[in-house]
């Protein structure tokens, strides 16, 4: 399966570090970012006063974030004074998203093929900036713009871009997506349960052995999946908006009839939500499903999902709930693994599990976790263990301390073997 490139989704980024001027209307005429000649070449053009459909986006310290819809015009200022040098500025009207940035923050401004503007901001220091320019292979230098256009280099784009391409809010499409179609066919119009899909996926990619290399294996097993999840997702809600919400009102002797006049909104959120719903829960037990399979092909005793002290319920307990019952408090037989496909600030729920093991361990999927965050989670004795493919995004730094699926297998083996 092929998952395309990021020249499919954008022609060019920039990215710069907010200053006062830049997001302070008093110290400023107007909400304006001067843009550079670079960005003018590789994807703004020199249309003066083009008006840009905008998605604005705002990325906080927990990535919590939120989306407006607008528009943003690009023009030179000095259009009328001929005898200066251009001086091109990117106008955007006060938005949500404008009102909650402020300096030090970091704007990216990237456009896809079809000229729609991602007006971006993410705070400084936060795990959304370094996802961020991680994916664009930019950081912020200066007061002005740093750059790149987006041509066809051959790279594909790895699960650790397309999980930031999700995380902002943009649709990746897998290019091979039909060859799809006969491995779901068995399930209709229906989404079968979560344990079925992420069966179907490692009975359908045999080529995926954990006992070989359990990171590889992992990864691959979630990213097959959720092109299965996809395909299906895209079939079942194509056919639903087919139907339309049209709300019913009685009709002479035949009950009720649709009046093409007054569509039926709420039927319409409520399943806009579903299907929103439906995505966020599928990938933490999907994670947890492979991750079973992992441990049993590599034959590491456990238990999932086993209830602990004050009905606390770890992911996974090693090597099982009858050694943590009886060892004592500390014994080094004892091993927790928390599996979370996202962190933010969840990490933490991590800590009051399994209160016999001081020394916690965390699987997540999240790519590019900011220092100031693991360096959190390292003081509070807790261990990240990220897939090896993954890693690329930490800082060389982070990479030393991180852990991956295979370090965690063999530690749980070896501490195994101490229970008596």
């Amino acid at each position: 399966m092929r998952y395309g490139q990021l020249s499919d989704y954008f022609v060019g980024v920039g990215v710069k570090r907010l200053t006062a001027v830049d997001t302070d209307p008093g110290r400023s005429n107007q909400h304006e970012v001067g843009t550079t000649q670079d960005m003018r070449d590789q994807f703004l053009g020199k249309v003066h006063r083009e008006q840009f459909t905008v998605v604005y986006v705002w990325l906080g310290q927990d990535q919590d974030g939120f989306t407006s819809e607008g528009t943003a015009t690009h023009y030179d200022a000095r259009k009328q004074q001929a005898h200066r040098r251009p001086e091109w500025r990117l106008y955007y009207p006060s938005n949500p998203v404008t009102e909650a940035m402020g300096e030090g923050d970091t704007l990216f401004l990237a456009m896809d093929h079809r000229r729609l503007l991602y007006f971006i901001v993410a705070s400084r220091g936060s795990t959304s900036e370094r996802q961020l320019s991680w994916l664009f292979g930019l950081h912020p230098e200066g007061r002005s713009f740093v750059s790149r256009g987006f041509i066809d280099d051959g790279s594909e784009l790895d699960f650790a871009a397309r999980f930031i391409l999700d995380e902002i809010g943009i649709e990746f499409e897998d290019p091979e997506a039909d060859k799809l179609d006969t491995l779901i066919e068995r399930f209709g119009m229906m989404f079968p349960s979560t344990r079925e899909f992420s069966d179907l996926a490692r009975l359908t990619l045999p080529e995926a052995r954990a006992e070989d290399d359990p990171d590889a294996a992992l990864v691959a097993w979630l990213s097959h999946e959720g092109s299965l999840f996809r395909r299906l997702e895209r079939k079942i809600v194509e056919a639903r908006l087919g139907k339309g919400f049209l709300a019913e009102t009685p009709g002479p002797g035949r009950g009720t009839a649709p009046d093409n006049d007054d569509i039926d909104v709420d039927s319409f959120l409520k399943f806009s939500l579903s299907v929103q719903n439906r995505r966020k829960s599928r990938m933490g037990h999907s994670l947890e499903n492979h991750l079973e399979a992992v441990f049993r092909a590599c034959g590491v005793a456990h238990v999932r999902g086993a209830i602990t002290e004050n009905n606390q319920k770890p992911d996974f307990l090693f090597p099982g709930i009858e050694a943590y019952r009886a060892a004592p408090h500390g014994h080094p037989c004892l091993t927790m693994l928390g599996a979370k496909s996202t962190c933010k600030d969840r990490w933490r729920q991590v800590l009051a599990e399994a209160s016999k093991i001081p020394r916690k361990h965390l699987l997540t999927l999240e790519p590019g976790i900011s220092e100031p965050q693991t360096a959190q989670m390292e003081n509070s004795d807790l261990q990240l263990v990220v897939p090896e493919s993954i890693q690329a995004s930490y800082t060389e730094d982070q990479r030393a301390w991180l852990w991956n699926l295979g370090d965690f297998i063999r530690d749980a083996r070896v501490r195994a073997g101490s229970y008596k």
